[in-house]
């Protein structure tokens, strides 16, 4: 078993969290309701939906992990996995993601505008044919969050 597997195993395991279907395609998913919050992209990297405050507020320190990179116009990181310290590092944004977009209750259309870093059109890791699916489909319930219409 690799780290991304071991980290999608223990991120699993988390009451707040169940298993999805990935807008961008991505293998793995895992969602806070109907709202995407980690996607594991194969490999090693994972890519966690802080929300573009969150990831303001926590810019200083991000800036220092070399397990991290930071798309400039994404409410997305990606945390390369290399280590069993990554895990925990990324057991610790995915609790910074929860708080950010726990009190969010115009998440849902940002994320249907702020796709991942597979699907961010400024993202190098774009699938060559890629293109984006809309309508959106909800993570695991395939149906909008209650209170949004599309």
């Amino acid at each position: 078993m690799n780290l991304a597997e071991h980290a999608n195993a223990r991120l699993a395991d988390w009451p707040a969290l169940s298993r999805g279907r990935a807008c961008c395609g991505a293998r793995h998913c895992l969602c806070a309701g109907a709202q995407e919050i980690v996607h594991f992209h194969g490999g090693n990297e994972v890519d966690v939906h802080l929300t573009h405050g969150m990831i303001e507020r926590l810019r200083p320190a991000l800036r220092k992990s070399s397990a991290i990179k930071l798309p400039t116009a994404s409410g997305w990181i990606t945390v390369r996995l290399e280590a069993g310290s990554d895990i925990d590092l990324l057991a610790t944004l995915v609790s910074a993601a929860l708080l950010a977009t726990g009190s969010r209750s115009d998440l849902a259309e940002t994320v249907r505008t702020d796709p991942c870093t597979l699907g961010s059109p400024q993202s190098p890791r774009r699938r060559p044919g890629w293109r984006a699916r809309r309508p959106m489909r909800w993570c695991r319930t395939g149906k909008a969050p209650e209170g949004v219409t599309e």
